[in-house]
């Protein structure tokens, strides 16, 4: 009897909190500019305990939702110093409104991170801890409390924000970071969960995708050799992201499987020579066709330390036109364009063009340090007038061949939906344009925003002619990825003209086909040739092949003895040679590298992480462009392959991959039903 009034107490606790809820509102922003800041982080607690976390949006805002009382509110974010607001009355029925300005220039301590864990009998109360350092702190995405808890090794933290230990129950675990608790409460809701219904399609047919006919298989003796550029571009997949969260099917054209794969990252070894990658191969079966094989060929490039990276002249061009003015165009492009200034350093240096009737100069070269004029220059553009694309291009590269950096990093960066209507604006015209251009040194990078009358196939031409990447932005958390989790691959070059070439051994590989990579595609005889452009894999970037392979007859019925008895020809089973070329950054004669690939007669099962989620995404991409290799792949097979899969998921990308799947099914199956 005193347990069920103890529940009922509880639940009653819990209803009323969820039903007597107030929020304590406010900005948070730079003292000495008035800037907002992005991404700070705010604590509130009680007594000394911990309520609730949460870290400024785009513009700076932050809301929190507590129950009427009064509070403590601890405000940080990396280089500022701490703040703390005490007494703080949250008011039912009212909105408390508290606006904090941090001053810069304030250093990093370590902090002490220390997981409690409460046994089943509770016989002695233990702890153990381990010191996060500054450095680990400033290299994180996003520098809330829980990402902080996230690096100490047997912490876990979850898309719901808790915080767990390895081992330990979920309600059996508190977290406390220097003293303060973290995690969220389990608290129980009279209220129930509705289905929402999907929301209201966008109407996306003015959007411009180039057509496109998948590899079929072809056979090793007639054609041995498959020749192709690396690409690590992954526009495709933010941008059809954008279209499964809102509930509709993306447009087939718009799925490049190539770019789903290398969105993420894998756990290839960092290189240990002085090739600056390394050569990754794993053969198993393929998923989708249990009497196929599936071959998966990773590149892992070697990280750069920031302090080892070369000095940046960045062009950023920018597109004003009057079609950049909705909020996911022209604001989210200024948002995401702050957070790579925050990145710059003294001997960087930015110069900004911008285009629309007209191209024009608006901010000349300025270093990396002056921060507050580059962040300025971005929050005075306004859009309007039509898109002079080729024109601004011009410009761009004239402004960074006056500032190159000789063994810098020269680079535009552009940035727009693609809609150019004024001067030169098709295909054929601007790739001519970019070709020519690309002889001076400079790169070109490509980022994409918008929705409605977005031309990805023209930015994705662009992209692969300008020896730079392609990455769509559809909201703030793509913009974090590309320009801080990502930003030695983003900008700079580790080696270029990166050309792969498969030679399959006739007497295992009956026939083979190239998943993906249609526009990447070379003659064979473009493989020696150094004159031939290739594309060039950045600092820390991962590329990933795949192959699907029909072994020969002997090969096969070799593979299943093995499996049966158990038993591996590793010696005489090298099913293909990998043969890779590449330049040097400042090079122009190609070195040549070779590696087996042999055939370990590895069930899927027992696969690598990198192998079964890399062919999970495979198989989603398949199922997105209908295709007709996609064998007997469905949604349910892709979510169950990726769960099992997921490896060390730092960011959540592979988590969010699952969701998506989620979505693609349900959409798929209203529309079907629909029919």
């Amino acid at each position: 009897m005193k347990k069920n009034l103890i529940l009922l107490l509880v639940l009653f606790l819990s209803t009323s909190f969820a039903f007597a809820q107030t929020s304590i509102t406010g900005k948070i922003t730079v003292a000495e500019t008035g800037e907002e800041i992005i991404g700070a982080n705010i604590i509130v607690s009680q007594n000394g305990n911990f309520i609730q976390g949460e870290t400024t949006d785009v513009d700076g805002n932050y809301n929190i939702r507590v129950a009427p009382g009064v509070y403590d509110l601890a405000i940080s974010y990396t280089g500022f110093a701490n703040k703390k607001i005490t007494n703080v009355i949250a008011t039912e029925g009212k909105t408390t409104q508290v606006n904090v300005r941090l001053t810069s220039g304030i250093q990093l301590d370590e902090v002490v991170v220390t997981g409690y864990k409460v046994p089943l009998i509770k016989q002695d109360e233990t702890s153990s801890g381990q010191t996060v350092t500054s450095v680990q702190i400033r290299n994180l995405p996003t520098r809330n409390i829980n990402s902080v808890a996230g690096k100490v090794a047997g912490l876990n933290t979850t898309p719901s924000k808790d915080v767990k230990i390895k081992g330990s129950r979920s309600n059996a675990t508190d977290t406390y970071v220097d003293g303060v608790r973290i995690g969220k409460k389990t608290k129980k809701s009279s209220k129930k969960k509705t289905k929402k219904d999907p929301p209201k399609p966008i109407d996306n047919s003015n959007e411009e995708y180039n057509h496109f006919v998948e590899n079929e298989f072809l056979t090793s003796s007639d054609k041995p050799l498959s020749t192709f550029s690396i690409d690590v571009d992954n526009a495709s997949y933010s941008n059809v992201r954008r279209y499964l969260n809102n509930y509709q099917m993306p447009p087939k054209d718009a799925v490049r499987i190539e770019e789903f794969i290398n969105y993420f990252d894998y756990d290839y070894p960092q290189p240990n020579s002085v090739d600056p990658f390394s050569i990754n191969t794993e053969i198993s079966d393929c998923p989708w066709n249990n009497e196929n094989k599936l071959v998966h060929i990773g590149l892992q490039g070697y990280e750069l330390p920031k302090a080892q990276m070369p000095p940046s002249n960045l062009v950023f061009l920018l597109d004003v036109s009057g079609s950049m003015s909705a909020q996911n165009k022209l604001p989210l492009l200024k948002k995401a364009f702050k957070l790579l200034v925050q990145q710059l350093r003294q001997e960087d240096k930015v110069s900004i063009v911008v285009y629309a009737g007209a191209s024009g100069l608006v901010l000349s070269p300025t270093s990396g340090s002056d921060k507050h004029k580059i962040i300025s220059a971005l929050d005075k553009l306004k859009s309007g007038g039509s898109t002079a694309g080729a024109a601004g291009i011009n410009l761009a590269y004239q402004t960074a061949e006056s500032t190159f950096i000789k063994n810098g990093n020269n680079r535009i960066i552009l940035a727009t939906d693609g809609d150019f209507n004024v001067g030169t604006s098709g295909n054929a015209a601007l790739v001519k344009l970019i070709e020519e251009k690309r002889k001076s040194g400079v790169s070109l990078s490509i980022l994409g925003f918008g929705m409605g009358n977005y031309k990805d196939g023209k930015m994705e031409q662009i992209a692969n002619n300008g020896n730079g990447n392609y990455a769509y932005i559809d909201n703030f958390q793509e913009a974090k990825k590309v320009f801080v989790q990502e930003m030695g691959g983003t900008l700079h070059t580790i080696a270029k003209d990166v050309k792969l070439q498969i030679e399959f051994n006739k007497n295992y590989v009956k026939e083979y086909r190239l998943i993906g990579y249609v526009n990447r595609k070379l003659k064979d005889e473009d493989f020696a040739n150094d004159k031939k452009d290739a594309g060039d894999l950045g600092a820390g970037h991962t590329v990933t092949a795949l192959y699907e392979i029909i072994p020969t007859r002997n090969a096969a019925k070799k593979n299943f003895l093995n499996r049966v008895f158990k038993k591996s020809n590793q010696a005489e089973e090298n099913w293909m040679t990998v043969k890779l070329r590449y330049k040097k950054p400042d090079g122009k004669k190609s070195k040549l590298l070779k590696v087996k690939a042999t055939n370990k007669n590895v069930a899927l099962s027992s696969a690598s992480n990198n192998f079964r989620f890399s062919a999970a995404v495979a198989s989603f991409g398949m199922l997105l462009r209908d295709s007709k290799f996609k064998g007997d792949a469905d949604y349910d097979k892709v979510l169950k392959m990726a769960q099992v899969s997921l490896g060390k998921d730092e960011f959540g990308y592979r988590n969010e991959f699952l969701e998506l799947v989620k979505k693609a099914k349900e959409t798929n199956a209203r529309l079907t039903a629909k029919k």
